[in-house]
C-alpha cells in the first residue's frame, strides 16, 4: 500500500527515472536526473513519509553476469574484493540471477572489472542499453562423483574400524595381506580417503586457494586446511567424511537455489506477453505489455490470461487467481472489480481500465519480491558476517602460533602431530559460525507461487 502510494507521489515529480524499493530493508533507491534531492525528500514528507538520505552518490551503474557466484560464500570474497575500491559506490547482488549491479565512478570501471576477473567467477560485463540477461547454464551437480566419494569414504571408516578392533569380516583376516612387505590394512584407509577427497573436494581446494591468495578465509578456505591437516595426521576417514560431507551439502543448496530460479521464470511465464489494447481511433490491436500505459482500455478473451492490472469497466466473467491469491476456486468479476496480471479468464468476456504498469503490477511486485528476499541479508547473518570478519582470521592465526610456537620452548612433549592436530581443529573452527547459516533461507525460495499471497 505505502510503495503505490510513493510511486504515486514521486512519479508526478519531473526528472525521476526509475525508482527500486526494498520492502524488507525499507529503502527506497531513486534514479533522477535532479541537481539535488530536496524535491525527492519534499515529496515524501507530503504524504508523511519523511526520509533518511542513506546516500546520494550517483555514479553510473554497471551490471555484471557472474556465473560463478552461486552461494553467498562466493558473494561475501566479492565484497571482500570490492569494497574499498576506489570509485565503487555500491554493490547489489541477485544470486538467483547470478548478477552484481555496480554502482562507481566513470573512471573506475576498468579496474572493477579486472578485480572481478581476477576472482576467476565468469564474470561479464552485460549491455543495459541492449537489454541484454544473463543466460545462466543448468547447474551440472557431479551426484555420480559423490556416490563413489560416499562409498570411498566410508569404506576408509570401515578399514581403520577393522585395523582398530581386529575383526575378521566374513572370516577373511585382512591385516595378514601384504605387498611387497607392505602391510595393506594399514594403507587401506589412506587409500579410499584420498579417493574420497579428490572426487568430491577438489573444487573445494580450487575455491579455498582463490580464497586464501585475495587473503579471505572463508569457508572453503578453512575445509581446505583442515582436511589437508586431518590427513597429514592420520585422521583419514574423518578427513574423507567431512570433505564428502560438505560438498553434498553444497550440491543441494546448488539445487535448492535451481530451483528457486525455476520457479521465478514460471511466475515470469503466468503473464502473456502481448494484450489487445483499444487505440484512440477506436482500433483493437495487441500491443506488448510492456509498452501499454496506465489508464489503457484492455479486451479479455475467454480463456486468456489477463496481462496487466486493472479495474473492470464492461463485461463480467469468472477469472481463475489461483497462482496469485491461491483461491481454489474461480472469482466471479464484474464492473468495478479489481484484475490482476497472470489470473486466468475463464468463462465471459470483458474490458478493463489498467492500473499499473506491467513492472509495478501485483505479479511483478512479487517476483521482486522474491528476489529481494534472496538479496537482503537477515539481521543474524550481517552479525555473523561482521564476527566471523575478525574471529575467523584471530581463530586461524592463534592456531598457528600454537602449532608453531610451543614445540620451539617445549620441544618433545609438543610433537608434530600433536601441532597439527592442533592446527587442524582450530581451523575447522570457525566453520560453524560460516555455514550453517548459508542455507537457512534457502528452502522458502523454490516455491513462492504455491501460496496465497
Amino acid at each position: 500500500m505505502e510503495e503505490a502510494l510513493i510511486r504515486k507521489k514521486l512519479g508526478g515529480v519531473p526528472g525521476i527515472t526509475n525508482l527500486d524499493f526494498n520492502l524488507m530493508q525499507r529503502v527506497l533507491t531513486v534514479d533522477h536526473e535532479l541537481p539535488s534531492t530536496e524535491p525527492i525528500i519534499a515529496a515524501l514528507k507530503a504524504i508523511d513519509m519523511t526520509p533518511e538520505v542513506i546516500s546520494a552518490k550517483q555514479g553510473t551503474v554497471a551490471m555484471f553476469s557472474v556465473n560463478g557466484m552461486d552461494c553467498p560464500v562466493e558473494e561475501n570474497l566479492i565484497r571482500a574484493k570490492l569494497n574499498g575500491m576506489p570509485g565503487v559506490l555500491g554493490l547489489e547482488f541477485n544470486l538467483m540471477q547470478r548478477t552484481l549491479r555496480v554502482r562507481h565512478e566513470p573512471s573506475a570501471l576498468p579496474s572493477i572489472s579486472e578485480a572481478l576477473i581476477s576472482l576467476n567467477m565468469n564474470a561479464k560485463l552485460m549491455d543495459m542499453e541492449a537489454g541484454e540477461s544473463n543466460v545462466i547454464p543448468e547447474p551440472k551437480i557431479p551426484w555420480g562423483k559423490l556416490a563413489i566419494a560416499g562409498v570411498a569414504a566410508g569404506l576408509s571408516e570401515a578399514f581403520e574400524l577393522i585395523s582398530e578392533w581386529g575383526t575378521k569380516p566374513f572370516g577373511v583376516d585382512i591385516s595378514t595381506w601384504k605387498i611387497n612387505g607392505f602391510d595393506v590394512l594399514e594403507w587401506l584407509p589412506l587409500l579410499f580417503a584420498v579417493l574420497a577427497i579428490v572426487f568430491a573436494g577438489l573444487s573445494t581446494y580450487r575455491k579455498g586457494w582463490l580464497a586464501i591468495s585475495n587473503f579471505n578465509l572463508n569457508i572453503n578456505a578453512l575445509m581446505s586446511v583442515a582436511v589437508t591437516g586431518a590427513v597429514i595426521i592420520g585422521q583419514y576417514p574423518e578427513a574423507a567424511m567431512v570433505m564428502v560431507l560438505f560438498n553434498l551439502s553444497e550440491a543441494i543448496e546448488a539445487k535448492a537455489l535451481d530451483r528457486a530460479r525455476n520457479a521465478i521464470k514460471d511466475l515470469l511465464a503466468l503473464a502473456p506477453e502481448k494484450a489487445t489494447v483499444l487505440r484512440p481511433d477506436g482500433a483493437w490491436v495487441e500491443m506488448d505489455i510492456r509498452q501499454v500505459a496506465v489508464g489503457s482500455r484492455v479486451r479479455v478473451k475467454p480463456g486468456e490470461k489477463v496481462g496487466l492490472d486493472g479495474t473492470i469497466v464492461q463485461g463480467q466473467s469468472a477469472i481463475n487467481q489461483a497462482p496469485i491469491t491461491g483461491e481454489s476456486m474461480p472469482v466471479e468479476k464484474t464492473i468495478g472489480d479489481t484484475v490482476y496480471a497472470g489470473t486466468i479468464n475463464d468463462s465471459g468476456s470483458f474490458e478493463f481500465e489498467v492500473t499499473a504498469a506491467a513492472t509495478n503490477s501485483t505479479l511483478s511486485r512479487i517476483i521482486h519480491a522474491v528476489e529481494e528476499a534472496q538479496g537482503a541479508r537477515a539481521p543474524m547473518q550481517r552479525f555473523v558476517d561482521q564476527f566471523a570478519k575478525y574471529y575467523t582470521p584471530a581463530v586461524f592465526l592463534t592456531a598457528i602460533l600454537a602449532a608453531v610456537i610451543p614445540p620451539l620452548f617445549w620441544g618433545p612433549r609438543f610433537t608434530p602431530p600433536f601441532t597439527l592436530r592442533w592446527l587442524s581443529s582450530s581451523s575447522v573452527a570457525p566453520a560453524p559460525w560460516l555455514f550453517p547459516r548459508r542455507s537457512a533461507s534457502f528452502p522458502a525460495w523454490p516455491r513462492p507461487h504455491a501460496t496465497a499471497f
